[in-house]
């Protein structure tokens, strides 16, 4: 046996230790941070991936899809360049023997006043108020007019006056009479004619002066009278019956006589029973509204009231061509008040010619036409006369028959002879014209 060599077993230790520690970075495990860090980078990455993915696929689909819109667009829009163009239709019929035409009017009190003050003075009380109903002769308010009372007391002390100034005339006049009488009778030579001419002026002059003193007193007295019938005035009274509508004054109110745009009126009233109803008739059915025509009036809450044309202007407003026409109705029960909109419905003859929408008809430089659609579908355009315009529809004298179709609202884009496509339309009356560019 040989002995063990301790160097060698340090040498190779040596070694073994010097080779471990050369290994032991690469055995080792990472940090935690830094394994995390390397974590979230990867998943980052495969995140982005993905989304680049989806947006270049996204890309694609959506280009796919606008592609394939706009080809079904270009084909839409071949298709519908190279149909016919579509036209609505109403077949021509004619009129019927009597049409209803509705008007718009307006309610009229039968009287309606406002009153004024006809003496000057300040309100001592009132006893209407608006919405009342008064009588004839029925006291609204009272008047204190002092100074008027104060000119009518010296108007009657003046009468007083004169009628003593009569007197003193008057006894005046019979002395001179007497006087004169006697001079007059006495024989010639005991008095000289001067002396009787000057009784005898004396006499008339006198006479005069009793003259003169009595109209003093008839021009007093008819001061008198005027200032009494103004102290009646004192009290203001309803001129007729009816409801006051409004109310101006107020107890200490001062008031001045007259009616001038320096005055307040004091009260307004209006009777509505009977009531009128005005209305502005179109100068195209003028003729047909006559005195004795009936009328139909609604009211706002649809009520109905009958009634008849009692008189119109007989004139036509050549601002807007129309025809005054007025309408009387009983309004016991107070149902419409002045100053109110309603319907009123007229019957008109139409005497039997055609009737077409008014959206049919098409103004141009030769005048008035409509679109005529023939069995072939191609458009013709005919010149018409127009008879009456009744709004939505038009009476036609000439230019179509009964059962010829007539295009609504034609597009000026459209020629003669140009085939389209009608759609037939039911109600074609209530259509309105509405241009097409």
């Amino acid at each position: 046996m040989k002995p063990h060599d301790h160097s060698t077993d340090k040498s190779d230790l040596t070694g073994r230790t010097a080779d471990m520690n050369t290994i032991q970075p690469e055995s080792q495990p990472p940090s935690g941070g830094h394994g995390k860090k390397t974590t979230i980078e990867r998943k980052l990455k495969m995140l982005a991936g993905t989304v680049v993915t989806v947006l270049v696929i996204g890309f694609f689909v959506v280009h796919f899809i606008k592609s394939a819109d706009q080809r079904n667009l270009a084909n839409a829009t071949l298709k519908e360049a190279s149909a016919p163009p579509l036209v609505e239709a109403v077949t021509v019929h004619n009129a019927p023997s009597s049409l209803a035409l509705t008007l718009p009017g307006e309610t009229a009190a039968w009287y309606q006043s406002t009153i004024y003050a006809r003496v000057d003075g300040y309100v001592a009380q009132w006893s209407s108020d608006i919405g009342d109903h008064v009588r004839k002769g029925q006291i609204l308010a009272t008047i204190e007019t002092p100074d008027l009372d104060a000119q009518l007391a010296a108007a009657q002390a003046k009468v007083k006056a004169s009628q003593a100034s009569v007197a003193a005339w008057q006894a005046d006049a019979v002395f001179a009479r007497t006087t004169y009488d006697r001079w007059k009778n006495s024989p010639k030579g005991v008095v000289s004619e001067q002396e009787r001419d000057a009784k005898k002026a004396g006499y008339e002059s006198s006479i005069a002066k009793l003259t003169e003193a009595q109209a003093q007193v008839g021009l007093d007295q008819a001061n008198v009278d005027r200032y009494t019938i103004l102290a009646q005035f004192k009290q203001v009274t309803a001129p007729y019956d009816g409801i006051i509508t409004e109310r101006r004054i107020d107890i200490g109110n001062l008031v001045t006589a007259g009616s001038t745009s320096n005055t307040t009126p004091l009260y307004q009233i209006s009777q509505d029973n009977p009531l009128r109803i005005f209305i502005d008739v179109p100068q195209g059915v003028a003729g047909d509204i006559k005195v004795g025509s009936p009328a139909q009036i609604k009211g706002p809450q649809d009520q109905i009231f009958n009634g008849q044309v009692t008189r119109t202007a007989n004139s036509i407003n050549p601002q807007t061509r129309t025809l005054r026409v007025e309408v009387d109705i009983p309004n016991a029960d107070h149902t419409l008040v002045p100053g109110m909109y309603v319907n009123v419905d007229f019957q008109i003859s139409t005497n039997g010619l055609m009737q077409v929408p008014a959206a049919a008809l098409i103004f141009r430089l030769s005048g008035p036409q409509v679109a005529l659609i023939d069995k072939n579908n191609r458009i013709a355009f005919r010149k018409v006369m127009i008879v009456r315009d009744n709004g939505n529809t038009l009476e036609i004298g000439s230019g179509v028959s009964a059962g010829d179709r007539v295009a609504l609202n034609i597009s000026n884009q459209i020629v003669e002879g140009e085939v389209v496509e009608a759609h037939e339309f039911k109600d074609g009356g209530a259509i309105a014209k509405t241009p097409k560019q």
